[in-house]
């Protein structure tokens, strides 16, 4: 790393190893030949004085500025963040290239770990709307020297595969990295007053047989414990819903469960942001790439008329077409493992809410539905016109509290957790974004794209 440094009339560059400050001012005095009983205060360029504690984030910006400023293309960037306060995806992507091609030209083809962190942290210092106030050091998204993975790591792969470079290899390769939050982690839960073995059969068949909504509910609290135990195990887990089947029947369990498992605060998150988080999402889709699906979405999310003649096309409410833009700016995941292989915007919306006109069979769809993880299904006369919401999950119906598009979502969400249920392959990063932040369960613990990590970063930074 190089330093200009001014000291009294005489200006020279610095190199340091690592951005330590006094590793700095031991240099500095090798430099211009200061003796050490000297006392030496070191200003940025506006004379305030510079603690150990903010050196390194202030010559890591000054290093990321410096590189941009001499590359071109660089000083767009610059002057884009400068006028509006953030960076567009294609800015960002330029910035990232011009950063790699600098840190390959230095360093070679593979770069050290704390070279690609110093200018992951740069980045964020530089352009503080940037940063993901959600991870530990907020820059993982592109750096993270665990899992090695990052909008700058990515493009460092890129060069080492265009270089042809073939390495030795290895007879100990590293371990994959394994984040371990999500729907399916086994939570310890300190619910009071839990029925055991007899008490808890017992409670099972009265809820079989009583209609009484209150029983109900006192009961399902009763045999959480039991219900969870079911469920986290690979033998009995098929058998919950069978031997819960007032789950099919009583709206507003699913909402008790995840209750108990998060706390009230965490259940009502998702209802309480959504109306400052929703402007936001409608405004940062507008900025993509449009496509006829999208433009209807989003004239459906303001609230505009919107004519479709296909089920797919949007027609939904405003929240639930918001969703459907969450779900675009994220990208569908490819399904199933093999790489290349896309799904497309309009198949993803599909995996998580299907239209259903309320004169045609539930039970005629249920038979000719081969969907494996959880949807929404919406009854009415029209999209806009629902009467009725359920989640379809193992070829049954399971009735939602909310009458709402946003509220039955609020418990599909839930579902999963409640019955440690893997999210769908091609909504996994929409979920993730909305599990962490959102709800902020197991922020830290749950592998988080950098796509997803960027986005969140710009609607907390409210930019």
């Amino acid at each position: 790393m190089i330093i200009k440094v001014k000291y009294f009339n005489s200006k020279k560059y610095v190199k340091i190893s690592e951005p330590c400050l006094e590793m700095f001012i031991t240099e500095v005095r090798v430099k211009f030949s200061i003796p050490e009983d000297k006392t030496l205060t070191v200003t940025d360029d506006g004379g305030t004085e510079v603690d150990a504690d903010v050196f390194p984030e202030l010559v890591t910006k000054d290093l990321v500025k410096n590189v941009l400023l001499e590359k071109p293309g660089g000083a767009t960037v610059l002057k884009e963040y400068e006028d509006t306060g953030k960076i567009c995806d294609s800015s960002r992507r330029q910035m990232v290239n011009i950063l790699a091609a600098h840190m390959t030209e230095k360093e070679g083809r593979i770069p050290q770990r704390l070279t690609k962190e110093k200018y992951a942290l740069g980045i964020i210092t530089l352009f503080p709307s940037l940063q993901d106030p959600m991870s530990k050091k907020g820059y993982e998204h592109f750096y993270d020297a665990q899992s090695g993975s990052g909008f700058l790591a990515w493009r460092l792969k890129t060069i080492q595969r265009k270089t042809k470079f073939h390495p030795e290899s290895s007879s100990s390769p590293k371990a994959a990295v394994v984040m371990g939050g999500g729907p399916t982690l086994v939570r310890d839960n300190s619910q009071e007053d839990q029925l055991q073995d007899e008490q808890c059969k017992e409670a099972i068949s009265l809820m079989t047989h009583t209609n009484e909504r209150d029983t109900i509910f006192q009961k399902m609290q009763e045999t959480f414990h039991f219900r969870q135990g079911l469920i986290h195990n690979p033998e009995t887990s098929a058998s919950v819903l069978s031997m819960f089947p007032r789950l099919l029947d009583t709206k507003g369990l699913i909402l008790q469960d995840f209750s108990l498992l998060f706390g009230a605060q965490t259940a009502a998150r998702l209802l309480e942001r959504w109306p400052s988080y929703k402007p936001k999402l409608i405004k940062e889709a507008a900025a993509l790439v449009q496509t006829p699906l999208l433009q209807r979405l989003l004239q459906s999310a303001r609230g505009e008329q919107v004519e479709s003649s296909a089920d797919y096309l949007p027609g939904w409410d405003s929240d639930m077409s918001t969703l459907l833009l969450l779900l675009h700016i994220l990208s569908p995941q490819p399904a199933g493992r093999k790489r290349g292989h896309k799904i497309s915007a309009s198949d993803a919306i599909d995996h998580l809410v299907v239209f259903r006109k309320s004169c045609q069979s539930l039970d005629e769809h249920l038979d000719s539905d081969e969907r494996q993880q959880p949807y929404l299904l919406a009854c009415g006369t029209t999209k806009r016109a629902i009467s009725a919401f359920y989640i379809v999950m193992d070829k049954k119906l399971i009735p939602c509290q909310g009458n709402t598009s946003l509220a039955a979502f609020d418990e599909l969400f839930k579902v999963h957790f409640v019955f440690s249920l893997n999210y769908d392959e091609s909504l996994r990063s929409m979920y993730t974004f909305l599990q962490t932040t959102m709800y902020n369960i197991d922020v830290g613990s749950t592998k988080d794209s950098p796509k997803l990590k960027e986005l969140r970063a710009k609607l907390l930074h409210d930019v």
